[in-house]
């Protein structure tokens, strides 16, 4: 099992950007998958975007295509989401999420942080 302490949200005006952290620890990060995925109040957990251990690999919603990009940073054992072109729908809990297999990440089921709000003002 990995922990996983994401970091970065906060309030932003529609069309503006911020860059989420998340920090692993307790496993050999370089070895894990990893994403993110969004809950909004009310509605189902959703992806958002995955990466291979090797940052060769990456995938994304349709929903957010263009306008995020995942990276890795293996010797800070670090994930980040830089999100662009914010718009008030993109409002939500982000959390990461990691695991040794990529198709177990998209799936969601892989070790959970706790997540960091982010709220997009129209």
């Amino acid at each position: 099992q990995v922990q996983l302490v994401e970091s970065g949200g906060g309030l932003v005006q529609a069309g503006g950007s911020l860059r989420l952290s998340c920090t692993a620890s307790g496993r050999t990060f370089s070895n894990y998958a990893m994403g993110w995925f969004r809950q909004a109040p009310g509605k189902e957990r959703e992806f958002v975007t995955a990466i291979s251990w090797s940052g060769g690999d990456t995938y994304y919603a349709d929903s957010v295509e263009g306008r995020f990009t995942i990276s890795r940073d293996n010797a800070k054992n670090t994930v980040y989401l830089q999100m662009n072109s914010l718009k008030p729908e993109d409002t939500a809990v982000y959390h990461c999420t990691g695991d040794s297999a990529l198709d177990r990440v998209v799936a969601g089921w892989g070790d959970w942080g706790q997540g960091t709000q982010v709220t997009v003002s129209s």
